[in-house]
């Protein structure tokens, strides 16, 4: 029974959220709150949320220091070079921007945080992808996936916490599963250059002399670096209206905003620090690395890390405040949004519907398949990663996985590797705390965002699990 209402409760769930039923916070509280009830545990909801909000406090809380953090960085212009290198790559070439999108992500996912890579791929494609009227959910899904991938080097979380679970070396797990995870990446590169050739198709090509998009006119965009003049992005006969197509669903400006929300590029804006710039490069440099040295819990260091940069940065108290209250909306809306997803994972967990869902599932596969555990896993991985958390799925199912593949042959090092290949579905999961950063920052419906990226996101899963067992990796 609490196999069927496990599934039933993430299916209701999924189903009101897609069809935009019910936002993603009402619905990850109430949902798991009435299914609470359903199964005769609604005595102890408060306990099981209080569990859930505990255990999610610390990514809470790295999310809200990180979201302040990476916005002074953004404010002082910091990533300035970065989005005009990608600019520059660009030219204006829709194809060409959802590629830069893809590369983009990929490079800044070696930090092995999703929310800072959603962060900086957001704020340095974001205002492009808005004056280009393109498809704001293929920035979403590209750099969902590609960060997906990424996900998996040995201080991205899901590889320690397969060879904690199984008592391996970590880099016995990842070292050799690298021409596969560079296929599954090499898989997302082509999937940006197929869905830009589309949106290319849509729009229509586009010549860019300038880094910057600045104004508009009718027909025309005008570009510029920085008070003068500009020059001028011209449609090319190629293009065409924007057709209703699943992609243009993202690409909507809900709230009407207009040139000013693009002052995130604007080289004049009163807050850049550029004597500062190589204190904030060496800040954030050592930042990262005491990330990935774990000197410290995360949360500490960007706690730390954003208390600096705002004293150093902006000395004066007013402006102190200013730039918080700037980053507040973010800031409000995914720790909101965390501390909902604890509510559904601490109903999940704590009603015993993961350990009876996971117990169901192993226990559906076939003896015949034994020999074949390590595939298997692979594939499971795609809906239980999207399903649970990634301490779910590698401490309370892989385990079993593990065993069953002892069984027929098949080693431990065998059933980890095979577990990353669903990486790239997992970080678009309603459970993990990061896609909402992305869609956050993206202003895209967490609905819009999931119905277009899951079909990508299983086919890049599928190409690394085949690439695995083609390399004979598994």
């Amino acid at each position: 029974m609490l196999t069927i209402l496990g599934f039933a409760m993430i299916a209701t769930f999924l189903v009101l959220i897609m069809t935009k039923k019910m936002s993603p916070i009402a619905a990850l509280v109430l949902i798991p709150a009435l299914f609470c009830v359903a199964v005769g545990q609604g005595a102890r909801l408060g306990d099981y949320v209080i569990e859930g909000v505990g255990n999610l406090a610390p990514t809470a809380a790295m999310l809200m220091f990180a979201i302040v953090y990476f916005g002074v960085m953004i404010d002082v212009g910091l990533f300035d070079p970065v989005v005009r290198g990608i600019l520059r790559f660009c030219k204006a070439d829709p194809m060409r921007i959802v590629v830069g999108t893809a590369v983009l992500a990929a490079i800044v996912s070696l930090d092995g945080d999703g929310s800072t890579t959603f962060m900086i791929t957001v704020s340095a494609m974001y205002p492009l992808y808005k004056r280009l009227k393109m498809s704001l959910v293929v920035m979403t899904g590209v750099a969902a996936t590609a960060n997906g991938v990424m996900n998996t080097l040995p201080w991205g979380g899901p590889t320690a916490r397969a060879a904690t679970a199984l008592k391996l070396d970590a880099s016995e797990i990842f070292v050799p599963m690298i021409p596969a995870l560079a296929t599954g990446l090499l898989a997302v590169f082509v999937l940006a250059y197929v869905l830009g050739r589309r949106e290319r198709k849509r729009l229509g090509m586009l010549t860019l002399d300038e880094a910057l998009v600045r104004d508009a006119e009718p027909e025309t965009v005008t570009v510029g670096a920085g008070g003068g003049g500009g020059d001028r992005l011209r449609k090319s006969p190629a293009g065409g209206g924007a057709a209703n197509t699943e992609e243009a669903a993202g690409d909507r400006d809900a709230d009407g905003a207009d040139d000013e929300e693009f002052q995130g590029l604007d080289p004049n804006r009163p807050t850049l620090r550029p004597k500062l710039y190589w204190f904030n490069a060496g800040l954030t440099a050592a930042l990262l690395t005491a990330m990935i040295m774990e000197l410290m819990p995360i949360p500490v260091l960007f706690l730390l890390g954003a208390a600096l940069a705002l004293t150093v940065n902006f000395p004066h108290m007013p402006d102190q405040r200013a730039r918080i209250a700037a980053h507040a909306d973010n800031v409000l809306n995914v720790s909101g949004m965390v501390f909902a997803a604890a509510v559904f994972t601490g109903v999940l967990t704590g009603t015993g519907m993961v350990e009876h869902m996971a117990d169901w599932v192993v226990g559906a596969v076939p003896d015949a398949m034994g020999p074949h555990m390590a595939v298997v896993t692979g594939l499971l991985s795609l809906p239980l990663t999207y399903f649970m958390s990634n301490d779910g799925f590698y401490f309370g199912v892989l385990p079993v996985l593990a065993e069953a593949g002892a069984a027929h042959g098949v080693s431990p090092l065998e059933i980890a590797r095979a577990s990353l290949a669903g990486q790239a579905l997992h970080m678009s999961s309603p459970l993990v705390p990061a896609v909402y950063v992305l869609v956050g920052m993206a202003k895209v419906e967490f609905g819009d965002h999931t119905r277009f990226t899951v079909k990508w996101a299983v086919l890049t899963s599928l190409v690394v699990l085949a690439a695995g067992v083609l390399f004979g990796i598994m």
